[in-house]
């Protein structure tokens, strides 16, 4: 796997080798997401950057098996003068405290400088969903801008899984033919983030948005192979679809922040919009938590206070 190929960086060979069994055990043994060891492996390699400098040596496994609040503190004003900013720092203290957490549990470090280590405070920001006339346009006009039909096909049944199942670009480049069963599926088992699956309805108009390219791909597309081809043949890559999108948005006068992730954020606020439960789109999103859901939909209070005395047994009691 291309997350735990290794990097060259200064440390002893006692700290590197369990660098290496870190990256290793995050990716065979607990099945964390690629992009995810990836990241995580890009913070540890930039605190050990930091430590070498810090100590005027390459840091050591001893080193690592005492940190310091002070040394983390440096570590994160370092970060702030490069111009990284809270969430950015906040995700690099992650990667360095599954590191730390892995040598604890083989007895070689403790936590007591990190647990004394506050994460910066993390901008709230909320997600831009489109509006829904917006949303229904892109999904259902998209393919009309390119010349080659079965193209146009492609890029009009990609945009409609986006916006009518909420599935991840990257996900809807993974599905199968067999996943979709000529369009004719009423169920999607969808792979998403840690190798979790979920379950997605398919409305009638993503199905034969689907069925209607399968139609017209000139490709063969055997049942255990990408359904969705580039130009050339090959699997279609997400770059292709942003700039797809990039040209709607010229087309149709829409903001930067229209993107095909956009089309994710739209589908589960017009769902809460129209009284869906914050639960079942938690579900359908395939969020671990509840909490990410509420904050990625822009759920007010006063809906969720709604929710909660509906769904709460004592909620209305005197």
């Amino acid at each position: 796997m291309a997350a735990t190929t290794e990097i060259l960086i200064n440390c002893a060979d006692d700290l590197a080798a369990e660098r290496t069994a870190w990256l290793s055990h995050l990716a065979h043994e607990r099945r964390v997401a690629t992009k995810t060891v990836e990241a995580y492996e890009r913070d540890l390699r930039q605190f050990l950057v930091f430590l070498t400098g810090h100590l005027g040596r390459p840091p050591r496994l001893a080193d690592i098996a005492d940190l310091k609040p002070a040394d983390m503190r440096g570590f994160l004003a370092e970060r702030r003068r490069a111009g990284a900013g809270a969430r950015t720092l906040g995700r690099g203290l992650a990667g360095i405290k599954s590191f730390i957490r892995f040598l604890e549990r083989k007895g070689l470090a403790h936590s007591g400088g990190l647990a004394a280590t506050r994460a910066p405070r993390q901008p709230k920001t909320l997600p831009k969903p489109l509006s829904a006339p917006q949303a229904v346009r892109i999904s259902s006009t998209s393919g009309q801008l390119n010349e080659e039909p079965w193209i146009a096909a492609r890029d009009a049944a990609i945009f409609a899984l986006l916006y009518g199942c909420g599935l991840r670009i990257g996900e809807a480049l993974t599905l199968s033919p067999a996943a979709v069963e000529n369009g004719r599926a009423e169920t999607l088992r969808v792979t998403g983030k840690g190798s979790k699956t979920r379950l997605v309805p398919v409305l009638k108009i993503v199905g034969q948005a689907i069925a209607d390219y399968m139609r017209l791909c000139p490709y063969d597309l055997a049942a255990d192979e990408p359904l969705f081809r580039g130009a050339r043949g090959g699997p279609l890559q997400p770059a292709i679809i942003q700039r797809a999108m990039a040209t709607l948005r010229g087309a149709f006068g829409l903001p930067e922040t229209a993107t095909p992730h956009a089309l994710r954020h739209s589908f589960a606020t017009h769902l809460l919009a129209s009284g869906g439960d914050l639960r079942t789109i938690q579900e359908l999103l395939g969020h671990a938590s509840l909490s990410t859901t509420q904050i990625y939909t822009a759920v007010d209070t006063s809906r969720l206070l709604e929710s909660y005395r509906k769904a709460h047994p004592r909620a209305n009691l005197r």
